[in-house]
């Protein structure tokens, strides 16, 4: 006879485990979201990511009436098994998608508060629309750091103008040949003493671009992730659509580009990023792409 099955108390939160930036399972990005955390604090928030080990771990919270009265239908606080982040893209869409089968958010547009601010999120059935913050790109950098960090050399950028671009995270981008994404070979002690937050580029975003196709391949790296790793950074899309902006490649109006990431790491992510232009600058960046539930259970609350 088979004992019973322990109970993990009263106080436990529910959780699910998504894959996002995908149609399908055991790809894309994991992500764990925590429901009804409100009464955590930010330490046993903290906790609760270093358990999961996941890139992020997100809790969507409800808003205060001031909150509410600013326009948000929700807060979502952002946790790396390391640190707290402003803002990420991962997070957010998959966070908003689950809220939206939950009937917690509508369908259509609603509003996300973050550290990085109000955000509009659209959800469907199937996918979420994210919108970044204001677009920012630096001046130029000396790649170097970011070179070593990924182990690459100089002859593998397809551009020499190395910046840090953002939307509400910030990351080198380094314009690679194609050929040079699979030789990345990440080096841990410099991307935890010069790409994780809050480090003036909290990443490096490799990128292969192919202007005439609008198609981009691409691999992440930061130091604060659990791994050095992301298979899918929403954030970083957004930061590369803010560069590419500024960098002259797209013009007036809409245009609408698609990122392959995760590849290497056995986990396949398709984002796809719509930029306004107007004026030669980046008015409004967004990205999106779909998730799935993988798991969802219970998980105790930290004392």
């Amino acid at each position: 006879m088979s004992a019973p099955i322990p109970s993990i108390g009263s106080r436990a939160l529910p959780y699910v485990v998504l894959d996002v930036f995908t149609d399908r399972p055991f790809a894309g990005n994991p992500l764990a979201v925590v429901l009804d955390a409100e009464d955590l604090t930010a330490e046993q928030m903290q906790q609760i990511a270093r358990e999961f080990n996941h890139s992020e771990t997100a809790f969507p919270l409800a808003p205060t009436e001031e909150e509410r009265s600013e326009g948000a239908d929700y807060v979502l606080r952002i946790f790396t098994p390391e640190v707290e982040l402003p803002f990420a893209g991962h997070p957010s869409v998959g966070s908003a998608w689950w809220l939206g089968q939950l009937g917690r958010i509508p369908q259509g547009v609603a509003y996300q508060k973050c550290g990085a601010g109000l955000l509009p999120v659209e959800v469907s059935s199937d996918s979420a629309t994210l919108t970044g913050g204001k677009a920012s790109v630096g001046d130029p950098i000396d790649g170097g750091k970011a070179l070593v960090a990924v182990g690459l050399e100089r002859d593998a950028l397809a551009d020499p103008d190395v910046r840090v671009a953002s939307t509400g995270l910030p990351y080198a981008v380094l314009f690679v040949h194609e050929e040079h994404l699979a030789r990345c070979r990440p080096d841990i002690a410099t991307l935890r003493e010069e790409f994780a937050h809050p480090r003036q580029a909290t990443g490096v975003y490799v990128v292969a671009w192919e202007g005439k196709t609008l198609q981009a391949r691409t691999r992440m790296f930061a130091g604060d992730l659990g791994s050095p790793e992301d298979p899918a950074t929403g954030s970083a899309a957004l930061a590369l659509a803010a560069r590419l902006v500024a960098r002259g490649d797209f013009g007036e109006g809409q245009t609408t580009f698609h990122v392959t990431q995760g590849v290497e790491m056995g986990r396949p992510s398709l984002l796809t990023v719509t930029c306004d232009v107007k004026g030669g600058v980046a008015d409004r960046l967004r990205v999106s792409g779909g998730a799935v539930l993988v798991s969802q259970g219970q998980i105790s609350t930290p004392t």
